[in-house]
């Protein structure tokens, strides 16, 4: 060790700390901004269309991302409800594929509520598929 790196170390030392605090506020102040948004989504329910949803994930992305303790009671809610989680981990991942996701709920939601001569989600999304085809 050299006098120059024995007196640096102070100042290394300093700024990691300053570091570390640094993440753990924006950690908190982004787990708090979740935990609104999970709240607004909520309350926001109630009211007619799908507004509370979006901004649920939202606040419910946030939440997992920063709180080591929630995402392992999400983990073993998942493992105990796999099909109903699945949906939100494909949400969670680097680049999400929207559009295939609300594709397949709708189809489940179809599945679930609807008799199949009424489920019509399939059908349009073949026929706008064919017009896609036939303009190439």
């Amino acid at each position: 060790m050299t006098a120059a790196t024995f007196f640096e170390w102070p100042r290394t030392l300093i700024r990691d700390i300053l570091a570390e605090v640094g993440r753990n506020i924006v950690r908190w102040f982004l787990l708090f901004i979740g935990m609104m948004l999970i709240v607004l989504g909520v309350l926001m329910a109630p009211i007619p269309g799908p507004l509370g949803v979006p901004v649920t994930l939202a606040g419910l992305i946030l939440v997992l991302r920063n709180s080591f303790r929630l995402r392992r009671v999400f983990i073993r809610f998942q493992r105990k409800h796999p099909r109903l989680i699945f949906p939100l981990r494909k949400l969670l991942r680097k680049d999400p594929e929207v559009a295939a996701i609300a594709y397949q709920q709708a189809l489940r939601i179809e599945k679930t509520f609807l008799p199949k001569s009424w489920r019509v989600s399939k059908d349009l999304r073949h026929r706008y598929f064919r017009r896609q085809a036939a303009k190439r």
